[in-house]
This record gives C-alpha cells, structure tokens and sequence, in this order.
C-alpha cells in the first residue's frame, strides 16, 4: 500500500532553547559584552553598551516597583520608537510586569479599549508623535489629571489606571517625569528586584500586544519570557548573526516583529541595535547604514523599495552592510534583487511571523537558494512544528494547499481575557490556527498563498489574490500590486486591483488586461484596475487591504447611483 506524505514538519535542533527570563538574559549579556554597544537611538543621541543598559533598567525598574506596581500587574507603553521604550521594556520585565505594546498611532476610543480590555494600572507615553499628542489624548479620556497627585489617578472611563507617565521634561498635572521614576529606587526596591530575579519563571505572561484584525475589536495576543527571548535567538542564529553585528532597525518597537528581531535578537546575541528615529524615513535610514557602519537591516518590501528608489541612493556607502530581512508581506523577486545587489545584503532573508507565535515562526537562512529566499517563507523554526490542515481539520498530502498551523514554545499563552477567541484559534491539540494558506514542499519550504479571508468567490469560483498579484509583477510598468474582492450584484464579487506604477511609467486599465489575456484564467481577470500613488497602510508597512475594500465599495456604489 502506498502512503501520501503529509504536510507535517518538525524543526530539530542541536542547538538547545534558552531557559531564561528577559531580565536574565540581559543581565547574562552585561556580564559577557559589559563595553559593547547594545542600543544607539541616534535621533536622540543616545548610546548604551551593555553595562550601561543593565544599570539604567535597573534603575528604572526599581523605580516601577517603588510606585508599588506588583508583578502581574499589567503597564501600558504608548511611544514611537525612544530609548525610552527599549529601558521600559526591560524594565518591566525585571520587575515581572506585563508591558502592553499600544501602537503609537491610536487616539482616544483605540487607548480607551486597549487600557480597559486588559486593566492596565500604568500607562508611559511620550509626549508627541506626529500629529498625536499623548498628553492631550489622556488628559481627554481623564480629565481627573488636572487636579489629581500623580500615582493617584481615579478615573471614570479609566477606573483601572492609576499611574501616568510621561518622557517630556516639563511639569504635568497627574503625572510622574520618566526622569523621576528612575530615581525613585531605593536600597528596598534593589532587594526586591534581586528577589524578583530568582522568582520569576520563563513561562510568566510578560508581553500583551493588540492584533490588527480586518474586523471586530482587536485581540490581545498574551507573550511570555520563553517565547519571546527564543524567538528572537533563534531568528538571529538563522540568519547569520554574530556578536559584534549592527542592525538597522526602522521598525516600530510597539510591533512585535520591532521588539523581537529588532530589541530582544541583540541581547540574546551580543549585537549592536541602531533605531534609525521615531518612524521610518528612506534619507535617514541610508544616513544612518552609513554613518553606523550596519551589518543588517530590516524593512518591510515598501520600506525597502523607498531606499532603494530615493534620489540620493547611489551617494552613499553601503558597503558594511552583509544581511537582513523582510517580512509582513511578500517581496517582489525584482526587490529583492536590488536589495542583495545594489545594497549589498547577499545574506537577505524573507520570514513570515504573528504577533500570536511571538513574532518571527518561519523563515529562509543565507544558504538558501534566490528562488527558495524570495519564493517561499523558509522552514518553520527550529523546536517547532508546522502542519498544513485541509477544510476538514485533517493534515494535507505534501504541495496541497490548506491553512498553515503552527505548534510549540512560540505559541501564545491565548487572547487576555478572552478564551472563546482563543479557543477558535488554538485547537485541543495545541495548533495555533493561523488563518494563512499555503502549501509545503517535500523539504519543508513553506510558500504563502493567499489568506482564507482574502479569497474572492466569484460565481463559485475560488480567486486567491496573492496568485494574481505575483503574475502582475511581470509587467514592465507594474511596481505593486494589492488586489481584493468588491461585491458585484451579478456574480458575488469581483476582483479589483490597485497598481503603483513604476517611476516614469504608464499603463491604461485595458494595457493590463491585455496583459493578463491569455495567461491566467479568464475570471482571475481583474474586472476593476486603478492606479494609486500609495496603499493605505499600518504603521508596520502592511497594506490594510479592507480599507482599500471599503473605498472602492464606495466609489461603485456612487457610480452606480
């Protein structure tokens, strides 16, 4: 009898899990690179080896439990990317708080639900980002800051906050200076934390971080220790990082890709983290590589595109640089190209990760093929285990398409305060249900094809964006391409596609069905083509594909009218 291959792997390893907390590890780190940089923030000057990282999260964690913060107790951090952040986020874990990553471009009824769903006693902003001013916002939802001590906040639509804190170094009514909380240690506070550092375990919930869902109230992903600190070792092993390394890191610290590969990765390794600013920008990523001396960089493909399309490109020095990565969407093979060529990163990687499995779950390493680095996501990581499940639940015969599922110590610990959700996402048996669709080689190597929410039915025909969009990348003037499904009285839905055009280029809707005839079946056609300067977006880089949705909803519905 002959037996079909399942679409089941697991990742061994003779390389064994770190059994630390946070704290831990970077107190393991400050013993063994005591003189070497650990973070530079160089839009705010700031440079900290090791030694100095250690001794400033100490303070300011001995600061949090003078404030009498207990452990569990949950702290929001609310911040573009800051040293601020990067001392919080250690700092908490230190003295066994939950830190809840809150994105730094949420208002007032996004902060309100994020600090109400999960009870957070604290809440570390900064003062302004963008057009969002934090102390405002706050002072909208509690008013009660205006004649309140600080520490001793009581308010209506807050009732669980208790605490404000803010990086400025003005007074503010009801709030704690950052500055002053690292001062508040004393000789009890230091006991407490070295006690704390022989109680706390790897598996304590340490992390809280909101999903961006398409639909519903978003989702609060609880992380611990264990995940998050092997997450981030192993992403560095994988794609060649060493000690000594330094990595460029323009993503935001609030996403758990930012915290991850571009925090925690450089304490478990002894690497070199360099924040380029508080939010992406091409000229001071190039400035930065340069004046930095990087060895890595990260970027999602629309920030990697920005760099290398800027004028000013070929004016400066990329020669430091050796490797890095992408993520959060798939990088055109031509992209991709330019990045290993023009940029110098012959050991870029692709990886593919959720803020459910603790960031990176799968991802390609430098001796990789070119096809195998930019056409699939990799192999799931080392100590996981990876299945692809058909409609039925049941594991898929090898290059069958199904819904990627993810199981071991990247899993989340499930969704705060939610465990119908959780349990729709994490089987009995322990799967973490991704809601991806892919299909496995018999090497293991994973390719995304599209997401089950993302498929367009027309007239009972299955359309996967992600096919269409790949075929689109052929033609000479095509610079991106985001396609979904609008409703269409006739046949379900339709597909759309919206287009970038490459610099300089032109293109009619008919040039690219014309394009399309022949080649692909004729309903993966796209029936609705416009062209965009630029998608809407997250702050991570992911095109928000339901907005772009709703837009053209609107736009048939008023032609129609």
């Amino acid at each position: 009898m002959t037996t079909t291959a399942r679409s089941y792997f697991h990742r061994a390893s003779p390389v064994s899990l770190l059994n630390d907390t946070l704290g831990g590890a970077l107190d393991k780190a400050a013993e063994r690179w005591p003189d070497q940089e650990a973070v530079v923030v160089r839009d705010q000057g700031a440079r900290l080896t090791f030694a100095e990282l250690r001794r400033e999260v100490d303070r300011l964690a001995s600061g949090l439990i003078a404030l009498g913060l207990k452990p569990g107790d949950r702290v929001g951090l609310w911040s573009p990317n800051r040293i601020e952040w990067v001392l919080t986020q250690y700092a908490t874990a230190k003295a066994g708080l939950i830190l809840v990553n809150i994105n730094p471009g949420y208002r007032a009824a996004e902060l309100e639900y994020a600090l109400n769903k999960v009870e957070c006693r604290a809440l570390i902003t900064s003062d302004q980002f963008r057009t969002t001013h934090y102390i405002g916002i706050l002072r909208e939802l509690a008013p009660e800051l205006e004649h309140c001590a600080p520490g001793a906040l009581a308010a209506a639509r807050l009732p669980h906050l208790t605490t404000a804190v803010h990086f400025a170094g003005t007074d503010e009514s009801g709030y704690f200076r950052f500055s002053d909380i690292q001062a508040l240690g004393g000789p009890a506070e230091r006991a407490r934390l070295d006690e704390l550092s022989g109680l706390l375990q790897p598996d304590d919930p340490i992390n809280i971080q909101f999903t961006s869902g398409t639909t519903g109230s978003p989702k609060a992903a609880t992380l611990t220790h264990h995940g998050l600190l092997n997450n981030g070792y192993f992403l560095g092993l994988m794609m060649g990082a060493r000690q000594g390394d330094r990595h460029g890191v323009p993503f935001p610290l609030y996403h758990v890709g930012g915290m991850v590969g571009g925090s925690i990765l450089g304490v478990a390794l002894g690497v070199t983290i360099v924040y380029l600013g508080e939010a992406f920008d091409p000229l001071a990523s190039l400035e930065t590589i340069q004046a930095e001396r990087c060895t890595h960089f990260c970027g999602v493909p629309t920030a990697l595109i920005a760099i290398l399309n800027h004028p000013a490109f070929r004016q400066f020095d990329m020669s430091s640089l050796r490797g890095g990565w992408s993520g959060g969407s798939p990088v055109p093979s031509d992209t991709a190209r330019r990045v290993m060529d023009d940029m110098n990163m012959r050991d870029f990687i692709c990886l593919y990760g959720m803020t459910e499995l603790s960031g990176s779950s799968a991802q390609n390493t430098p001796e990789d093929s070119f096809e195998q680095r930019v056409g699939t996501i990799g192999r799931v990581q080392p100590h996981m285990e990876v299945r692809i499940a058909g409609t039925d639940g049941r594991t898929v015969p090898i290059g069958t398409q199904g819904e990627l599922c993810f199981r071991g110590f990247m899993v989340m610990r499930g969704y705060w305060g939610d465990e119908a959700r959780t349990r729709e996402t994490i089987d009995e048996a322990g799967w973490l249900h991704s809601g991806d669709l892919g299909v496995i080689d018999a090497d293991g190597f994973i390719r995304i094809t599209g997401r089950s929410k993302d498929m367009v039915i027309r007239g009972g025909e299955n359309i996967y964006p992600r096919e269409v969009e790949e075929f689109l990348f052929k033609h000479p003037a095509v610079a991106d391409a985001q396609g979904f499904g609008v409703p269409d009285a006739q046949w379900g839905e339709e597909l759309c596609v919206w287009i970038r055009l490459k610099d300089g280029a032109t293109a009619t809707e008919e040039d690219i069905r014309s394009f399309c005839r022949g080649q692909i079946t004729h309903f993966k056609i796209p029936r609705y083509v416009r062209f965009v300067d630029e998608y809407p977006m997250t702050v991570t880089g992911k095109v928000q594909k339901f907005l772009m949705r709703e837009m053209m909803s609107r736009e048939l519905t008023s032609t129609a009218l």
